[in-house]
């Protein structure tokens, strides 16, 4: 098939023509996104976070692009199974689910953890999340939950770092430029959330010394949980967590069980860690 014969036949590509943006309409301020690859990421963005359907408005208010245009994308993207349409909008499609899939199974982090993390689960009776941090974010790769309660985070979501104790666990460990970046912008989520900079700052500092984070109730007020980062050549490739009603977990009976997981995980153990404190 010749390069002419593919753009006629292939959806995605017929999408973009050559006539740039449609009249009025608005771009997010990079070149990329005003090219088709960047509307059709935005498009899926749109979905992060959120299983129930998307109207019509609702997509092209997230993404700022008229309701033709995303109409127009929504339906290509319909017909190659990445999205799917039902009388409540449009939904991710099995294709999108089925490659996101394999993108987890691929993971060698999340391979290596599992056998880690599920006896941690059964031993203490809570949920262990494993975790890497994209631009200021906490991505779950995998969660073990045997007990008897429900978590808001799924596997493939994404919660901010700043009011999770696996997010501060490794943003303790990141650079200054990807530390600033992630503090930039901490709007309070629950009476429990740390928003001021300096205070999340000696917070990130207290992780550095002790190979472990807390978080009571910051992200979610009546979940509570204990996080341990687990390190590569002093950086941070990702984080386990306990976590479960604020009521359930108790940190000093966590801390060590958490952070000797997360060492665990990655070959080669980290080196050992100072006493605990007194109290927490």
């Amino acid at each position: 098939m010749t390069v002419s014969e593919h753009t006629r036949t292939s959806p995605l590509v017929a999408v973009a023509g050559s006539d740039g943006p449609a009249p009025g309409e608005g771009t997010r301020g990079e070149a990329a996104d005003r090219s088709i690859v960047g509307r059709l990421d935005a498009i899926l963005a749109a979905f992060e976070d959120h299983d129930r359907a998307l109207s019509l408005g609702e997509i092209s208010h997230r993404v700022q692009l008229p309701k033709s245009t995303v109409h127009r994308l929504a339906e290509q993207l319909c017909s190659v199974g990445w999205l799917q349409r039902n009388s409540g909008g449009y939904r991710v499609g099995l294709k999108l689910l089925q490659l996101g899939g394999v993108a987890l199974q691929r993971n060698s982090l999340r391979e290596r953890a599992y056998r880690h993390i599920y006896p941690l689960a059964v031993r203490t009776g809570l949920a262990v999340q494993l975790a890497i941090l994209d631009h200021g974010a906490v991505v779950y790769l995998e969660r073990v939950v045997l007990a008897g309660f429900g978590l808001p985070t799924r596997v493939g979501g994404r919660e901010p770092a700043y009011c999770t104790a696996l997010g501060k666990a490794m943003l303790a460990f990141e650079d200054e430029p990807t530390r600033s970046a992630a503090l930039a912008d901490m709007p309070r989520r629950t009476a429990s959330t740390i928003t001021d900079p300096r205070a999340m700052r000696a917070e990130l500092e207290a992780v550095r010394r002790t190979g472990f984070a807390v978080d009571r109730g910051e992200g979610y007020r009546d979940l509570a949980c204990v996080a341990a980062p687990i390190r590569s050549s002093g950086r941070s490739i990702g984080a386990v967590s306990v976590s479960g009603p604020l009521g359930r977990v108790r940190p000093q009976a966590l801390i060590q069980e958490v952070r000797n997981v997360a060492a665990a995980v990655w070959e080669g153990r980290a080196a050992p860690f100072p006493p605990l404190p007194a109290a927490l």
